[in-house]
């Protein structure tokens, strides 16, 4: 009589889910991996792709290929629609799957604080779609101010509003004025792409809360002296088709970012369990949810609490040290040692660039900006990408566009109901 091997669904191939699946690499399962999707995409380098210095196959890679060295993990391209926690049951698009242990990598969505009907003037950044959709609304942006007729259009054409002062809002208002200062700056008859206005937008009181007040400084500073208009202690009232309402004031604009806030995919209530503000399930101190003891959220879908009694930031790194975790756990549960020990978050540090030359990295006590930041931001983000060939190409895209102040993914591509 054969006995049956635990079943292992991962849901979510993003950083958590697959460092989740490959901590089960030699334990004794059979693994299916469930994602939307069918690749994985480096978030932290997304911001290139909205802004044509990296094309979509540079940070991005198929999951089968990913995994197609690991013969205990099977992956499959659907939509997860809920969970029956008491039968052990994934309802998926396709039907219903049975597991023994289920973990939710599921991620996070953009949040827009209550006012979802914003959504569609003011895209956020999360997936490669969203990337194309970005760099062709910027790109259509400059186009379209070349054929304008007067120049009111034009200046609402080129004005780029950036919602949100955190890492990704900074790094795309740097850009951006990268592109219009430099790039394109020779590209036009009719237009100065100089004359573009960039506005970011900060709610608080200081753009990278999460960098010590000197470092918001000094990106603020970098960003002024690149063009951008900081505003922060700044609420954006309304977003549509026009531009953007910052209390009283109107700012017509043609193009709207929005990098101020997420919020999780519906794990917590796919569970049925208690969520935070921000919609994230409410786990124990191994990860598990409470009552279901083989069922588990990581990454940007739980609510977890560091040691120091401060929520752990909902980065890669941390995704991948809950995917680690959780993963070994289960392959030990599997093999019948004890797993006693609860979830240890460990800050690795944070790092933001500024656009061409110009980086703030905070690791402890160890602090970089400017020059040095720059390359040393550069140098990690190379060394997490997958695969020696595309660490090599992105390097390659980075040093072509650093001597040569272009940028190879200038490309408009439409989608099926856009129009110039």
């Amino acid at each position: 009589m054969s006995v049956q091997i635990p079943r292992i669904i991962v849901v979510g191939a993003g950083f958590g889910g697959l460092e989740t699946v490959r901590a089960l690499r030699r334990a004794a399962a059979a693994i299916t991996v469930i994602d939307r999707q069918n690749h994985h995409c480096f978030q932290p380098l997304l911001y290139q792709v909205a802004t044509a210095a990296l094309s979509p196959a540079e940070i991005a890679w198929p999951i089968r290929h990913i995994l197609r060295t690991q013969k205990n993990a099977t992956v499959l391209m659907e939509d997860v629609l809920d969970v029956d926690p008491a039968r052990k049951i994934l309802i998926t698009n396709f039907g219903e799957m049975a597991f023994d242990y289920l973990v939710l990598a599921t991620g996070a969505m953009h949040s827009y604080f209550g006012h979802d009907q914003w959504a569609p003037f003011a895209p956020g950044l999360k997936r490669i779609d969203d990337g194309t959709r970005i760099r062709r609304q910027i790109l259509i942006a400059f186009e379209k101010a070349e054929i304008a007729t007067d120049s009111e259009t034009q200046r609402r054409l080129l004005t780029f509003v950036i919602v949100g002062g955190g890492a990704t809002g900074v790094e795309m208002a740097g850009a951006i004025a990268e592109i219009a200062r430099q790039t394109l700056a020779m590209d036009f008859r009719r237009i100065d792409p100089r004359n573009a206005r960039i506005v970011l937008v900060e709610a608080g009181p200081r753009l990278l809360p999460a960098f010590p007040p000197e470092q918001s400084d000094y990106v603020r500073n970098v960003l002024s002296h690149a063009g951008v208009t900081v505003m922060t202690d700044t609420m954006v009232t309304k977003c549509d088709a026009g531009g953007v309402e910052l209390g009283s004031q109107r700012l017509p604009a043609a193009t709207i970012i929005w990098a101020a806030g997420v919020m999780s995919s519906p794990a917590a209530k796919w569970l049925g369990i208690e969520a935070d503000r921000a919609g994230r399930a409410k786990v124990n101190t191994d990860l598990s949810v409470p009552g279901h003891p083989d069922i588990f959220v990581i990454g940007d879908a739980a609510a977890v609490i560091d040691a120091n009694g401060k929520p752990v930031p909902g980065i890669a790194p941390a995704a991948k040290q809950m995917g680690h975790y959780v993963g070994s756990l289960i392959a030990a549960r599997i093999a019948g040692r004890e797993t006693g020990k609860p979830f240890r978050y460990r800050h690795l540090g944070d790092l933001a660039t500024i656009g061409r030359r110009a980086a703030v990295v905070q690791l402890g006590r160890f602090r970089l900006r400017g020059y040095l930041g720059w390359w040393f931001w550069g140098i990690a983000h190379i060394y997490f990408l997958i695969g020696i060939r595309n660490r090599f190409i992105v390097a390659f895209s980075w040093l072509w566009s650093y001597l040569t102040f272009q940028r190879g993914a200038r490309l408009i591509t439409r989608a099926h109901d856009e129009s110039l």
